[in-house]
C-alpha cells in the first residue's frame, strides 16, 4: 500500500485554538502475477412477489454469468428469501457449475420480504464453506427490490450484524433493485459491512452491477484495511468527512474501517483536527497514522506508520498562511457530498422541492471545488456536475423514488468510496 498526506495548512497558532485538515491518499498494490487465491461469494437474493417477472429473470441471468466468471476452487452459494430463507445452491467450491446454474434457473417468486432470515442463513452458510475450504473471510451480496415486512426490521440491528461479519473478514454489499427498496436500510448494511451499495433501475443495470461486484471481488489485493489515528492531548476533536465506520479504541485514538481494496485502487480520506494549547514553538507532531492491512495473495499482515506534524508559530504569522488548494478543493467536494446525502433524504421523504434545493447546493460547492482542483480532478468534478444536472431533470420526470435512490448511490461512491473506480 502507498499512503501519502497533505495538510491544508502547515502552521498553527501558538497556544491558540486552531484547526488542521489532513488529506490522505491511499493506493493498493497491483494484483499478483500468479494465479489468484480462491474467493468466497454468497448471494442472498430476494424472491418475494414483487420480484416476479423481469426483475427475477434478470437477476437469475446475471447469477448464471457469475458462475461462469468464478473458478472451480471458488466458494459460491445462493440463498433466496421471501417469508423464509431457502438454500438454493449450498455454499461450496464450484466443482459442478452446470448444477449450480440449473438450481439458479429453478428459482421462482414467492411471498413477503424477510431479509434478515435470508441474510443470516447466507452468512451462516458462507462461514461454514469458507472455513472448510481454508478461505479467509468472503463477500455476501444482498439483492433486494422491496421494503422489509417480515422478521428483523430495525436498521441499527441490521447494521450491527453486518459490522460483526465485517470484523470477521466478511464484507457485505447491497444491490437495490428497482424503485421500491429501502435505500436507508441497504445503504446502512453496506456501510457497516465495509461493502458497496449500488442502485440498479432495471434488469440490465442489475446485471452490470452484479458483474461489477464480482469483478471487484476477484481483483482484491488488500483485505481488512484499517486506519488508526492517535492524537496528542492538544487535539481536542477529530472528525472524518468520509462516512465510514469509526470506533474509539483508546484515549485520543480512533480506528477507521477501510475494508477491502481492489488491485491498484486509489482512495481519499479527509480528516479534520481541532488543536488548542500547543505550547512550544517550532515543529510539533500532533498525530500518528497507522495503516494495517493483509495482502490477499499471501495473507501476510502489514503495518505502516506516518506522523502528522505542524509548525507552531506566533498568531500574527499564522494569520497570513495560505491553505493548500488541493486540500481546500477536497473539503469543498466533501461538503458537496454531505448536501447530496441530505438531498437523498429529502427525496426519500417525498419532498422534491427541498431535494432540488439541496442538490443545487451540492452543485455550487462542487463548482467551487473545481476552481481549486488539479486537472484530473477538475474533469471528474465537471462530470459529476453534469450528472447532478441530469439527476435534477429526471427527478421531475421520474419522481422522488428514483431521485432518492440515484442520489444515495452517487453519495456512496463519492464519499464513502471516494476515489474508487466504478
Amino acid at each position: 500500500m502507498k499512503l501519502s498526506t497533505a495538510l491544508d495548512v502547515d502552521m498553527v497558532a501558538h497556544e491558540s485554538a486552531d484547526e488542521v485538515t489532513v488529506l490522505l491518499e491511499l493506493t493498493a498494490p497491483a494484483a499478483p502475477e500468479t494465479n489468484r487465491s480462491p474467493a468466497a461469494l454468497q448471494i442472498v437474493l430476494d424472491r418475494s412477489g414483487s420480484m416476479d417477472g423481469a426483475p427475477l429473470e434478470g437477476a437469475k441471468k446475471a447469477l448464471a454469468g457469475v458462475v461462469a466468471q468464478l473458478n472451480p476452487a471458488d466458494v459460491f452459494g445462493v440463498v433466496t428469501f421471501d417469508d423464509t430463507a431457502q438454500v438454493v445452491v449450498p455454499a461450496a467450491p464450484l466443482s459442478e457449475k452446470t448444477r449450480a446454474v440449473q438450481a439458479i434457473r429453478s428459482i421462482e417468486s414467492g411471498g413477503c420480504t424477510d431479509l434478515s432470515s435470508g441474510y443470516l442463513r447466507g452468512l451462516q452458510d458462507l462461514r461454514r464453506a469458507a472455513a472448510a475450504a481454508g478461505i479467509r473471510g468472503g463477500t455476501v451480496l444482498v439483492i433486494s427490490d422491496g421494503h422489509v415486512n417480515r422478521g428483523l426490521t430495525d436498521i441499527d440491528r441490521f447494521a450491527a450484524v453486518t459490522a460483526k461479519a465485517a470484523s470477521d473478514g466478511i464484507t457485505t454489499s447491497t444491490l437495490g433493485y428497482g424503485r421500491g427498496y429501502d435505500e436507508t436500510l441497504l445503504s446502512a448494511m453496506a456501510r457497516s459491512g465495509n461493502g458497496n451499495h449500488v442502485f440498479a433501475d432495471d434488469p440490465d443495470a442489475a446485471g452490470a452491477a452484479i458483474a461489477g461486484e464480482v469483478e471487484g471481488l476477484l481483483s482484491k489485493s488488500v483485505q481488512a484495511a484499517t486506519l488508526i489515528v492517535r492524537c496528542v492531548p492538544e487535539v481536542t476533536s477529530l472528525a472524518l468527512y468520509n462516512d465510514l465506520p469509526v470506533n474509539q479504541v483508546g484515549n485520543g485514538e480512533v480506528m477507521i474501517e477501510l475494508g477491502d481494496f481492489y488491485a491498484e485502487e486509489q482512495r481519499k480520506l479527509l480528516l479534520r483536527m481541532k488543536v488548542d494549547g500547543l505550547a512550544a514553538l517550532g515543529l510539533a507532531q500532533i498525530a500518528t497514522l497507522e495503516l494495517r492491512y493483509a495482502e490477499t495473495a499471501t495473507l501476510i499482515e502489514h503495518t505502516m506508520t506516518l506522523p502528522i506534524s505542524v509548525n507552531v508559530v506566533p498568531g500574527d504569522q499564522a494569520s497570513g498562511r495560505v491553505p493548500n488548494p488541493k486540500v481546500e478543493s477536497e473539503k469543498l467536494y466533501q461538503e458537496g457530498q454531505a448536501a447530496k446525502l441530505e438531498a437523498s433524504k429529502a427525496f426519500e421523504a417525498g419532498d422534491l422541492d427541498v431535494g432540488d434545493t439541496l442538490l443545487r447546493k451540492s452543485a455550487a460547492q462542487l463548482r467551487e471545488a473545481a476552481t481549486l482542483a488539479a486537472p484530473e480532478e477538475f474533469m471528474a468534478i465537471e462530470q459529476e456536475l453534469r450528472d447532478i444536472e441530469q439527476l435534477n431533470m429526471r427527478a421531475r420526470i421520474e419522481g422522488a423514488g428514483y431521485a432518492s435512490k440515484a442520489t444515495r448511490d452517487s453519495y456512496h461512491w463519492n464519499n464513502r468510496k471516494r476515489g474508487r473506480r466504478r
